[in-house]
């Protein structure tokens, strides 16, 4: 999240850059014209300008195709502009151009991107060091590392990436998950001046804990009528109604039943399928994304996930961080979080009292050192709580989880010595239910242990006993 300051302050550096592209590009189109020799990399330099003049001249008008969410509902209007300019500059005859440019597939690309910005900055926020890394690696789960490759020939094979997204709950993974399936790649068609679809049609989450193995099979690559009990009718499932732009998100893949997993490697292997009580062989047209909180590394080892599936997983892997990873490089990144969640919560005009009120109670309730276990999920529930009652209790956890987090926060150095002590003490004192027992455990004195666990200390508590 850019303060909006620097957001205006990047826009009209990007007007200022466009402007001077213009010029440049004028300038050295009316050399060409007028026979000017230029040499192979010049003349590369310049198409590569060009391309960059004209995302920019139509960034607007790409912006508000998106806002509006008209790719393939109707004409676009700025089509013909746009391919009269890209003629302008680069249909010049006798030149030479480095590789034919396709005007559709260009305004394609430029569509994707212009979609993949706005997607990935409205989805993941923050200023840390740990945010922009998660952003540039989404960004490169879309594109890769190389833009002009990418748009020579990766944009039609991508579908054969698959992305695991993994880390904390609450940390975000459905919303990088949907930065990356919204921004697929979606072709134009130029004779009816129009995109071939939307983006949302193209994406087909299935949530995995939600449902039983049989649903979630038969979601998955459809059914025969009569298969099983309930099969009523012929079915395509998930992976058959993708479209090639499309994606199919697995969430919580590591819920996934043995058998499927066996099914579901086939798919990533061979790109093939069938349908429960067929034989006859189909195809996945589309790109999957699958995610989930586990470690699936510990899953493999344990015998409960495939080591095969887990590696073809990891082709790209994205670590969402967690928000202690996020305060710990920018502590002050908590003020701009708890203001862009109350913007969302009660609107731009009563943010900034609100978030004075919720610091306000963090500080004195939660104290600096709260790890957030429930990352930004807690975070958007303290806002509500604040804005309610005034204050946040953090909800009670199982009393394993609390000892993972201190165990966590302990190797990693992120404790004084007086919030060591704080935490050990009422983590101690919740398992005795006795300042006398705790006191003996501990060898301190009684009175030193009764200050440490107060009704204050408990709601410091990261994960208590339910």
């Amino acid at each position: 999240m850019e303060p909006p300051g620097q957001t205006a302050g990047l826009a009209s550096g990007q007007r200022d850059a466009a402007q001077v592209a213009a010029r440049l590009v004028e300038s050295v189109r009316d050399r060409l014209v007028r026979g000017r020799a230029a040499s192979a990399s010049e003349v590369t330099l310049y198409a590569y300008v060009v391309m960059f003049l004209l995302y920019q001249r139509y960034a607007e008008d790409l912006h508000q195709i998106h806002v509006a969410a008209t790719p393939g509902r109707g004409r676009i209007a700025c089509y013909r502009r746009y391919s009269d300019d890209l003629h302008h500059f680069l249909g010049l005859g006798a030149v030479e151009l480095p590789g034919r440019v396709d005007p559709a597939h260009l305004f394609a690309c430029f569509f994707q991107i212009r979609r993949a910005f706005k997607l990935i900055f409205q989805h993941i926020i923050g200023g840390s060091a740990p945010a922009a890394a998660l952003r540039a690696t989404v960004w490169q789960s879309i594109f890769t590392h190389g833009m002009r490759r990418y748009r020579r020939t990766l944009y039609q094979r991508m579908r054969d990436v698959t992305t695991l997204v993994t880390g904390p709950s609450g940390t975000g993974k459905e919303l990088v998950e949907r930065a990356i399936a919204l921004s697929t790649y979606i072709p134009f068609d130029s004779d009816r001046e129009m995109f071939v679809t939307t983006p949302e049609r193209c994406f087909h989450p299935l949530n995995l804990s939600a449902l039983s193995p049989t649903l979630i099979e038969s979601g998955l690559f459809g059914h025969r009528k009569g298969a099983f009990t309930g099969g009523l009718q012929d079915r395509s499932g998930w992976l058959e109604a993708c479209p090639q732009e499309g994606t199919v998100l697995l969430d919580e893949i590591g819920e996934l039943d043995p058998s499927i997993q066996v099914k579901l490697l086939r798919v990533l292997q061979t790109r093939t399928f069938q349908r429960i009580g067929e034989t006859e062989p189909r195809q996945f047209r589309g790109r999957l994304i699958a995610a989930t909180n586990r470690d699936l590394g510990d899953e493999t080892r344990a015998g409960r996930f495939r080591e095969d599936l887990y590696c073809r997983l990891c082709s790209d892997l994205i670590v969402t961080p967690s928000l202690r990873e996020q305060l710990r490089e920018s502590p002050e990144e908590l003020r701009h979080l708890v203001r862009f969640v109350s913007e969302r919560v009660i609107g731009p005009d009563e943010a900034e009292e609100l978030t004075d009120e919720v610091l306000q109670c963090v500080a004195g309730d939660l104290g600096p050192d709260y790890p957030w276990p429930g990352n930004v999920r807690e975070l958007e529930q303290c806002v509500r709580n604040v804005l309610v009652r005034r204050r946040h209790q953090p909800s009670r956890q199982p009393d394993s989880d609390a000892v993972d987090a201190f165990t966590l926060a302990v190797r990693e150095g992120d404790l004084t010595a007086k919030t060591l002590l704080t935490h050990y003490c009422t983590l101690v004192y919740h398992q005795t239910g006795s300042y006398q027992e705790t006191a003996r455990r501990l060898e301190f004195d009684r009175r030193t242990v009764s200050a440490r666990p107060s009704a204050r200390g408990l709601r410091r508590t990261w994960r208590r006993r339910s």
